[in-house]
């Protein structure tokens, strides 16, 4: 088999993108123009559509700043093929953004092969194993899975240019991978039900606040909330973890099968509140701006753990440079941009503002733990299963 059969060919014009929830409006005339309305010319060839064309819309995107950080303007162009391996997820969100660096760039195409982020982990270590790697470039939504491909050294380290514009605590050891796009845990909460002093401080405390006895929901079958656990086994160790489950079964919380639908429900008034990642309650609040929803963060603790999606260069590639030039425009102002106006991401770099004027990442107080120790995922489960929250 050779390396471009793995993948499907997805080379998309202006006009087959057009439905994207970013929209390409401006694509086709290429407008060069910067968020400040400024005619700009492009110095490499090539011109960049209006800031529109890189933002969501809705309620919480009007009144925007235009964003800091290094434009594509600034940065090389993308030529040639790039076989990506992407994780599923995100509604396709993201790769919405590589059919847009595809219509920027004519001569820039990505062959995609789009699965699971565990499984592609998997599969990126056998090949890489087998001396017959087939991808370039791993884009993964979870740091655990870019922590499994690294700890099993099927990458390679990126250079410090490329990964320099985000935080060190976003990016894996030796370069090994750089986060894109951020997703903090919260608790949502329903404003005419409670108010945020009635959520502590620590997750510990929630099982014993008798304000959230009975109106609680989780999903406790979703990736997101198992990698919450995890750092809290730990952080706090197993025992400790599988009796906070236990304590919050008991006191009356409610399963759900995903973690927008925890949120919708708070905004419905049906649960007070619930454990979710930031962005699910930012997207009910985008297309329901009156919903009587909003968010509480707990500080230093699994509760305040700011998970990222990633990219890494696998190792054998023989795209080096550019694969660093397409990890540098996922770093770009624009496409911080999207993420942060179509999917509610965390933005990763200085100068583009959080979705939905939430706290900036180092305002949140994370718990200080290497993202990628999040892939030792089997002792949770099985410390979940033993707390009867699992099945």
């Amino acid at each position: 088999m050779t390396r471009e059969s793995r993948f499907s060919r997805r080379r998309f014009l202006a006009t087959a993108a057009a439905g994207s929830t970013a929209g390409l409006a401006g694509c086709s005339a290429l407008q060069g123009v910067l968020g400040d309305g400024t005619e700009t010319e492009s110095t490499q060839g090539v011109e960049i559509p209006a800031l529109r064309s890189f933002r969501g819309s809705g309620a919480l995107v009007e009144g925007r700043p235009a964003p800091g950080g290094t434009s594509i303007e600034e940065l090389p162009d993308l030529s040639g093929s790039l076989n990506l391996y992407i994780g599923g997820g995100e509604g396709g969100i993201y790769f919405q953004f590589v059919r847009m660096l595809e219509d920027i760039y004519p001569e820039f195409t990505v062959f995609a092969s789009s699965a699971s982020s565990s499984s592609l982990a998997q599969t990126i270590v056998d090949e890489v194993a087998a001396g017959a790697p087939q991808a370039d470039v791993f884009w993964s939504i979870d740091a655990s899975s870019l922590g499994f491909v690294t700890q099993n050294e099927a990458y390679e380290s990126l250079p410090d240019d490329v990964v320099s514009p985000v935080p060190s605590g976003f990016r894996g050891a030796n370069n090994a991978w750089v986060g894109v796009a951020g997703r903090a845990r919260s608790i949502p909460y329903n404003t005419e039900q409670l108010s945020e002093d009635d959520i502590p401080p620590t997750v510990q405390e929630i099982p014993e606040t008798d304000a959230l006895r009975d109106t609680m929901g989780w999903a406790p079958t979703y990736g997101a909330f198992k990698s919450f656990v995890t750092a809290m086994r730990l952080l706090r160790g197993s025992e400790e973890t599988r009796q906070w489950l236990v304590s919050l079964r008991e006191a009356g919380i409610e399963r759900y099968p995903n973690e927008f639908v925890v949120s919708s429900q708070v905004a419905d008034g049906a649960l007070g509140a619930g454990f979710a990642n930031h962005y699910y309650a930012l997207r009910v609040k985008n297309s329901r701006p009156n919903a009587p929803l909003d968010l509480a963060f707990t500080r230093n603790d699994a509760g305040a753990l700011v998970n990222v999606a990633g990219a890494l260069r696998i190792k054998g590639t023989e795209q080096d440079g550019l694969v660093n030039d397409f990890i540098r425009h996922l770093l770009s102002a624009e496409a911080q941009e999207f993420f942060t106006t179509v999917s509610f991401a965390y933005p990763m770099i200085e100068g583009v503002a959080p979705p939905g004027g939430l706290p900036t990442v180092d305002q949140l107080d994370p718990p200080d733990i290497d993202l990628a120790a999040l892939s030792d995922l089997e002792p949770t489960l099985e410390l979940m299963r033993q707390a009867g929250v699992l099945g």
